[in-house]
């Protein structure tokens, strides 16, 4: 795993799961079963540019669409992506501004389809099947086994401080030959893009009596006299 891991331990804190599986390597495992109890709290989902939002090797086109879902519309099994010809998937996240991103919020159901390794990249739109495996990501997760609803895993907000995109790629399930994501979510806090383009000032037919020389100058006095 090359994906940018600080050494300290007090940048993230181990979390045991509960479902009896540890874990030896340097995905993160923080998460919280109730975050979603917490309703529209800090949630991006407005910030979504939801019709732009685009996934690799989903089996329907632009089925990506609907695993952003309001909060009370979490728990649907109706709209999902499913990957096509083996587990993985690349999501492409645009956002309508700046984000400072506080957590993730993914649900791949109870089964085996569900994600079981999820590796983030921050406004990298540029990401491919070709490229995504040889470039760092910016946070990697150990994804929660047998989950019931959405699970929160927090990010390294420091990391995560001026977000336009995110590239999200799960490369792994936990046993089934296609990968099942049903919902999609973030929270953090969002800021608007200003434009502030650069304006030029220049003539287009240069005025005469603004460029007076001196001696055009003394012209002007000589002729009061």
């Amino acid at each position: 795993m090359n994906c940018q891991n600080e050494a300290n331990e007090d940048d993230y804190h181990a979390h045991e799961h509960g479902h009896g599986h540890g874990h030896g390597h340097d995905h993160d495992h923080d998460h919280d079963h109730d975050a979603e109890d917490l309703g529209f709290a800090d949630s991006l989902y407005s910030k979504i540019l939801v019709d732009n939002t685009t996934c690799l090797n989903e089996a329907e086109p632009n089925s990506i669409h609907g695993v952003f879902k309001p909060h009370h519309l979490r728990l649907d099994t109706q709209k999902f992506v499913e990957s096509d010809c083996d587990e993985e998937l690349l999501i492409h996240v645009p956002f309508n501004g700046m984000v400072k991103l506080k957590s993730i919020l993914l649900w791949g159901g109870a089964g085996e389809s569900a994600p079981k390794h999820m590796k983030v990249f921050a406004n990298r739109d540029d990401l491919d099947f070709d490229n995504v495996n040889d470039t760092t990501c910016t946070q990697a997760w150990d994804l929660v086994e047998g989950a019931r609803q959405p699970v929160e895993y927090p990010t390294r907000i420091a990391k995560f401080n001026s977000v336009r995109s995110l590239a999200i790629f799960l490369p792994s399930n936990f046993g089934a030959d296609e990968t099942t994501v049903y919902y999609l979510g973030f929270r953090g806090e969002w800021t608007e893009l200003k434009e502030n383009p650069l304006i030029t000032v220049y003539e287009l037919r240069p005025n005469v009596a603004d460029h007076k020389t001196p001696a055009d100058e003394l012209v002007g006095h000589n002729s009061v006299l």
